[in-house]
Order: C-alpha cells, then structure tokens, then sequence
C-alpha cells in the first residue's frame, strides 16, 4: 500500500513538474546530455534564442511565429512531440498576451541545414549575377553611344509588311525593361527568408553582415518576412530602393520582385497607441 502512495505521488509530481515549454524542452536536452551548443548546430537557431525559449522571454525572441516555429525544431532534435509542443507554446503566448502581436503567416521553421546551399555557392550566384549586370551596362552603354553604327533597315520586308491600302501596320511598343537584378544584403545579422506565391521557399538563413542574396528573375512573385527589415539594403539593378519596413518591426509578404520594389514608397514610421502604463508603444506596420 505504501509503494502504491508513493508511484501515486511520484506520477502526480511528474505531471506538475514543468509548467512552461521551456522547462519541458530544457529537460529533454539535459536527459540527453546535450548543451545549448549542440541544438544551435543541429537547428540553426542562434543561442541566444534558445536561451530566451528555455527561460520563456518571449520579449527577447523576434515574434510568436518564430517562437513557435524555434520549439518545433527544438522539440524534434530532443525527441518531443512537435504538434503537442507547438499546441502547447500557442496556449502560453496566449496566455501572456503574445499570441497576437504580429501579423498571421505561416509558421516559422528554421531551415534544415541539409537543405540550406553552402555559402560559396551563394557568393557564386552573386558573382554570377554581378558579371551579367556589368555585362549589360555595357552593352547599353556601347548601343546608346552616338558612334554606334545604326541597325539597317530592310526595304523589303517593310514592303511586304504593308497592308493592302498600302498603310504601314503599326510597330508594338517595346517592353518595358524588368528594372534589373534584386540584390538583398545584410548590414546586421538578421533572419531572413524569401518565399514565392505558392509558399515555396527560395532562401531561410541568418544572414550575417555582408552576406548578400540574389532574388532569382523567374521566381513566381517572390515575397520576404523578417523581422529586422532595417537590418537589410536592397538594390534593383544596383540601385538602393527604399526601406521595406519600420525598424524592428516584422514585416511579412513584402514583395521582393524588381518590379515590386521599383513601386514601394518610403515606408512610413509606425503609429504610436498608448498601453495600460500610459507609455506610447510603436505599432505593427505591414507595408
């Protein structure tokens, strides 16, 4: 009777033992012996990240999407169920009044490192592009110059293009050019991840100052959520365009596309509301 009391208070114990997500994924890494160390290597996710997950700081992490998506990947590298963290995790934002401070997207994942292309083969892409982009100022410099030989005209074939009251059929406008390359480069460390209209992602990485990404032409209206948008300088055809964002503040399904970025504004600063300490508290801005 008394072993029975005693696995009775023993399981009881058990089940009230962690009250946060962070205390239930802590100590599945220490029955795992493993350090903060090892899930950074295996998640990508910076340690600092970890840390404010495990302590439950929500403040110190980018947003309630990366919040969730950090425990799932945390809760699969230690053997957890990841649905039921994940469930688990929206209660608690909720709870704290978190659940809803930034726009509804997708859930955050941090990228596989299998799946993310190594970093020479971004700086190849880069080079690739910026060779191309000094190839075609050339050239336009070389086709607009006035001792460029003019294009000759072929009698025939404008005779034979005209109609049979002898008008000349109209010539069709020339396409507007695509505006250039869309090259995103980091002035500070900062997550980033650029997606296309049907959610395929093209690239998740923290990117680190310097690194630079080239937006693929032919991706089908390629958009970017993070959550450091004054973190990064976008170009199009080597030409700054303006912020994505308000400092600091999330921004989600930005489209990245030249011609996306050729039409933005200057982004406006964020409204200010008051919170329940009468202090000003800077608001979401979506662009």
């Amino acid at each position: 009777m008394v072993e029975e009391d005693a696995a009775m208070e023993a399981a009881e114990n058990a089940e009230f033992r962690f009250h946060t997500v962070g205390e239930q994924l802590k100590a599945a890494r220490d029955e795992r012996q493993l350090s903060l160390t090892d899930i950074a290597a295996q998640t990508r996710i910076p340690i600092r990240h970890l840390e404010a997950l495990e302590s439950s700081d929500f403040a110190a992490l980018p947003g309630s999407m990366y919040s969730i998506g950090f425990a799932k990947s945390y809760a699969r590298t230690v053997g957890l169920d990841q649905n039921v963290v994940a469930d688990e995790m929206r209660a608690e934002l909720a709870q704290g009044g978190h659940a809803g401070f930034i726009p509804a997207t997708p859930d955050y994942e941090p990228a596989d490192p299998g799946r993310v292309p190594p970093r020479w083969l971004a700086w190849t892409a880069a080079g690739i592009a910026l060779l191309g982009l000094i190839g075609y100022f050339a050239w336009r410099s070389f086709a607009l110059s006035p001792d460029a030989p003019a294009a000759p005209v072929v009698e025939a074939e404008v005779a034979a293009a005209k109609t049979t009251d002898g008008a000349a059929p109209a010539t069709p406008a020339a396409a507007a050019p695509a505006g250039g390359a869309v090259v995103i480069t980091a002035s500070e460390t900062a997550w980033v991840k650029i997606y296309d209209a049907d959610n395929k992602r093209l690239f998740e990485a923290e990117m680190k100052t310097g690194e630079s990404y080239t937006v693929p032409a032919d991706a089908n209206n390629p958009m970017i959520v993070t959550g450091r948008p004054q973190a990064l300088q976008v170009t199009v055809g080597g030409k700054p365009v303006p912020a994505l964002g308000v400092p600091d503040r999330t921004i989600s399904d930005v489209g990245v596309s030249a011609a996306a970025l050729l039409a933005r504004k200057p982004a406006e600063p964020a409204p200010t509301e008051p919170n329940a300490a009468g202090t000003g508290t800077t608001g979401n801005s979506t662009p």
